[in-house]
């Protein structure tokens, strides 16, 4: 038996960030995983990842925070995994917007162009 897509999605945020989850059904547990899932949440820019869940052989469930290194992750469900993963991908996304909404100011340079 192969393993079997249950669910693929792949997004383009209107910044170019990248949301793609993709989770199959295995026909054995990938080590030290004892659930019968391979999964691999994504969400970054290209060249650049800034949240990701995934399990690998060796590794087991596991997830990667930008400025947090990777991290043990106790997988319980399908839908708590997508919960989980949805909420870490949003505080990028949160303090982006703060950021955009509360700019630093801009100062004058000495020609007159302005510079952060």
């Amino acid at each position: 038996m192969r393993a079997t897509l249950l669910f693929y999605e792949r997004r383009m945020e209107a910044d170019g960030a990248i949301i793609e989850m993709k989770i199959w059904r295995v026909p054995e547990a990938v080590p030290p995983s004892t659930h019968g899932l391979k999964y691999s949440l994504f969400y970054g820019y290209p060249g650049r990842r800034v949240v990701g869940f995934d399990n690998e052989r060796g590794k087991g469930d596991h997830r990667h925070i930008e400025g947090e290194g990777e991290q043990p992750y106790t997988f319980t469900t399908v839908e708590a995994l997508v919960a989980d993963f949805s909420t870490r991908s949003e505080r990028p996304k949160a303090n982006k917007h703060e950021r955009t909404q509360n700019p630093r100011p801009r100062h004058s340079g000495r020609h007159g162009r302005a510079f952060r």
